[in-house]
């Protein structure tokens, strides 16, 4: 099955630009990215904190059945302009990956279609390519199509 979300990665680029075209209007795609509840559903995490304006901080965590932490993340917002754009650092705790910068853009396609583009810019090659080595292409296309069937129902 063809991974609807796609992830390009170009060769000696500290850099990954991702997109997806979503059947839903730019504004539901774009709360399905700043509303605490539709988050935590299609991310399967927990939404900690998010504040959804500059200099606002948000962070979410992950636990297993038993209840212990398995995976933590947060970071600091520096521009939020409605149903258009987000940048954000992300960092992982307790991951050998330093923080991250992502450039959230979102575009209407049509009354009922959007596009979003994520460019995510790395410390270094190295520490893009060691994201690359794990599972995360397949985990983002599995959220990102949880994301299109959830705000799709609600």
């Amino acid at each position: 099955m063809e991974r609807k979300t796609k992830v390009h990665a170009e060769d000696d680029r500290q850099e990954l630009v991702i997109t997806r075209e979503f059947d839903l209007p730019v504004d539901l795609l774009f709360k399905a990215y700043t509303e605490a509840e539709l988050l935590s559903q299609w991310m399967g995490t927990k939404v900690v904190k998010l504040e959804n304006k500059p200099h606002g901080g948000w962070a979410f965590e992950t636990a297993d059945s038993n209840g212990n932490v398995v995976f933590r993340a947060n970071g600091t917002i520096h521009e939020f302009i409605p149903d258009q754009k987000i940048t954000r650092t992300f960092k992982m705790e307790d991951a050998p990956f330093d923080v991250q910068l992502e450039f959230l853009d979102f575009e209407s396609l049509t009354n009922d279609t959007s596009k979003l583009t994520m460019h995510i810019v790395f410390r270094s090659v190295a520490l893009r390519d060691q994201l690359l080595q794990m599972p995360f292409a397949a985990g983002i296309n599995m959220a990102h199509n949880r994301l299109q069937d959830i705000v799709s129902t609600n």
